[in-house]
């Protein structure tokens, strides 16, 4: 068998993508040498961004896994070292594209990431539970999905996705996104505190200040969705999100009983203020399917009363002159609830739940639309009249 060329190697390198920045190593300048000796053993030097990368050893298995398949290579022998301060940033540049620092890409004219805003007008409705298992029914169908815990306050997104105790990697003063098993990344202040217990008592400039730099100062790449978990009600955040991100679309969440119907209007009307599209509304905690009946008698009791979603939705279309649909009403389910206390979202955990079909429901909805420029300002100037 004849001895692989360096090239060989290269090329297989070139198949092994960084997990946290999606991006081939040898793009991101992250493969130091490669030497090749005539017996077929293969000496490969990969540079981590930053020392105690949490996801080494994943880079260490596949690097190796994919050295290995190369024609010819009789032993792999990996060595991993650190990026110094000035290969960080040719990466960060390399990452940036050039972009001035603290720009929002998903602002930008000709962004094709759809950005959608989960909103409710008041807490305890399941708004959190909604965008987690909503993300990862869209990366289910192949999307690439980021999710901004943009609940300064109530920030629980990472612990239903499992990662409450991870960290993101830093490269200088860009921000890697925490990965997921699901392939779901995420970003949330409480991963940027010192303490997991620790408070955060902030007031509008800090808020709008820490929105901007889980928007701006966070690689995200190339995401088909971005979607943010509001805090509930009308207030800064919702403003700054208005401010920086108009396009964004957005998603009411409420549950059936009249006071939860009626600040839910309220949400959605903040968000007609700012000059987004509310695209629908999803009803949370329906109906609690009869414990005493089989499914197929469809029993349903009706804990929370009735209507609310189907109200809100009429309401807002009424008042906004074209039409929000009613999404899903999604059942009152103890593994939803179970899920979110444990990392493992039902759609994932039990994806055959009432709750889960109704979730995935507004995940084919909102796929089916796809990416596209339909509507975007494109940014051009005529140059002449004619």
């Amino acid at each position: 068998m004849s001895t692989p060329t360096q090239q060989q190697v290269m090329d297989a390198l070139a198949t092994v993508n960084d997990p946290e920045i999606k991006r081939p190593i040898t793009e991101l300048g992250m493969v130091d040498s490669v030497e090749v000796a005539d017996d077929g053993s293969v000496a490969v030097h990969v540079l981590l961004t930053v020392a105690g990368c949490p996801l080494k050893d994943t880079i260490n298995r596949d690097v190796t896994a994919a050295v290995t398949k190369v024609p010819g290579v009789a032993s792999v022998d990996l060595t991993l070292g650190v990026m110094t301060a000035e290969q960080r940033a040719g990466l960060k540049e390399i990452l940036s594209d050039g972009r001035a620092q603290r720009e929002i890409p998903f602002a930008q004219p000709g962004s094709l990431t759809k950005v959608y805003a989960i909103a409710s007008g008041k807490g305890g409705v399941g708004k959190s539970s909604v965008t987690v298992n909503l993300a990862l029914s869209l990366a289910a169908q192949g999307l690439r999905v980021g999710v901004v815990d943009a609940d300064i306050y109530g920030h629980s997104v990472p612990a239903m996705l499992g990662v409450a105790d991870t960290r993101p990697t830093q490269v200088d003063d860009l921000i890697m996104p925490v990965p997921t098993p699901s392939g779901v990344s995420v970003i949330s202040i409480g991963m940027l505190k010192p303490r997991r217990d620790q408070v955060v008592a902030w007031r509008g400039p800090m808020l709008d200040r820490a929105l901007v730099q889980m928007l701006a100062d966070v690689y995200w790449g190339d995401l088909d969705a971005l979607l943010l978990d509001l805090p509930p009600g009308t207030g800064d955040v919702a403003i700054s999100l208005g401010q920086h991100l108009p396009s964004a679309e957005v998603i009411v969440v409420t549950t059936p009983q009249e006071a939860a119907a009626e600040v839910a209007e309220r949400a959605g009307t903040m968000a007609s203020m700012m000059h987004q599209r509310v695209i629908g509304v999803v009803e949370n905690m329906s109906y609690l399917p009869c414990p005493h009946c089989p499914p197929e008698d469809d029993h349903r009791l009706e804990v929370f009363g009735s209507g609310g979603g189907a109200r809100v939705a009429q309401t807002l279309s009424e008042r906004f002159g074209y039409d929000v649909p009613l999404l899903a009403q999604v059942p009152l389910d103890i593994s939803l609830r179970e899920g979110g206390d444990v990392g493992k979202p039902i759609v994932e955990a039990d994806p055959t739940a009432p709750a889960a079909r109704e979730l995935t429901k507004i995940a084919t909805t909102l796929s089916g639309r796809g990416r596209g420029l339909a509507g975007m300002q494109l940014g051009l100037t005529p140059s002449s009249k004619f």
